[in-house]
């Protein structure tokens, strides 16, 4: 088995007009056969990064190889090796979920008896078979994930893009998709998750952590997430307005990084810091 599914290598990605790349040195590789996250919160690269690695963009600078691949000098040959499932539902909501397994199974080249075959495996591994009738448009959050996966996944590929897939999916979703992932990498495949929720980042085997277009850590979730124990603390029953407690324990010098969570706030220290008084 090859070492590594995909190499980056002093990657950088300029945007016209932007003050500042996009990605910014980036070196890091991935191992076949696992998930990895590409773990960072809105604005760290990690969808500019998955359209380079889809050879959808041209770096600025760099290289990148994806199988052994250039994925734009030698986009030919990644075709069918990769799948790749964009952010935002990028099938058409106008045809059926048949409609849009045919269209893409024409644009892989997928034919005759193979292409009846990856139909049956397809719909009975995301459960559509019921809804082949329906159009895109009107399934839930989570079917059409699973039906942009279904898509993903026609052909032969060795690796699957999946770029931040449990954003606006239900709980009940989200364990299904991830189930059906581990499924593909016991089969072999390796996959890139790309997400901005550190639970998600924890079910994979290897994470890359971004920050604004920047690698702050590659390895194991485990290790990121020993960094900040008993780091981390949840204010609850703020007498304060959230976002107002929120805005002055930002400018505590103890408190490295806040977010709203629900009816709570969560706060990371900086190491060492002992929690500040937020009360006025």
């Amino acid at each position: 088995m090859a070492e590594e599914i995909i190499r980056l290598e002093s990657v950088v990605k300029r945007f016209t007009g932007s003050s500042r790349p996009a990605l910014d040195q980036l070196t890091a590789s991935v191992k076949p056969g696992q998930v990895t996250g590409l773990v960072g919160p809105d604005g760290a690269g990690k969808t500019t990064l998955m359209r380079l690695l889809a050879g959808l963009l041209v770096p600025t600078s760099g290289s990148i190889k994806v199988a052994g691949f250039d994925p734009v000098t030698e986009a030919g040959q990644l075709r069918e090796l990769v799948g790749y499932m964009p952010q935002k539902f990028g099938l058409y909501e106008d045809l059926s979920v048949q409609e849009n397994l045919e269209l893409h199974a024409d644009l892989r080249g997928v034919i005759g008896d193979e292409r009846t075959a990856a139909f049956q495996k397809l719909l009975t591994f995301t459960d559509l078979a019921r809804f082949t009738s329906r159009l895109a448009g009107q399934l839930s959050g989570g079917m059409k994930q699973k039906l942009g996966l279904a898509c993903a996944l026609l052909g032969h590929p060795r690796l699957l893009l999946l770029d931040e897939p449990g954003v606006g999916v239900d709980p009940i979703s989200r364990r299904e998709l991830w189930k059906m992932v581990h499924a593909l990498v016991d089969q072999g495949l390796a996959v890139v998750w790309s997400t901005a929720y550190l639970d998600e980042a924890e079910l994979c085997a290897d994470v890359l952590l971004l920050n604004e277009g920047k690698l702050l850590y590659a390895g194991q979730p485990k290790e990121l997430t020993d960094r900040v124990r008993q780091r981390c603390y949840e204010v609850r029953h703020a007498s304060a307005s959230r976002r107002q407690l929120l805005a002055r324990a930002l400018r505590c010098p103890e408190v490295l990084d806040g977010v709203i969570q629900g009816q709570r706030i969560r706060l990371v220290l900086r190491r060492d810091a002992a929690l500040p008084n937020l009360q006025d």
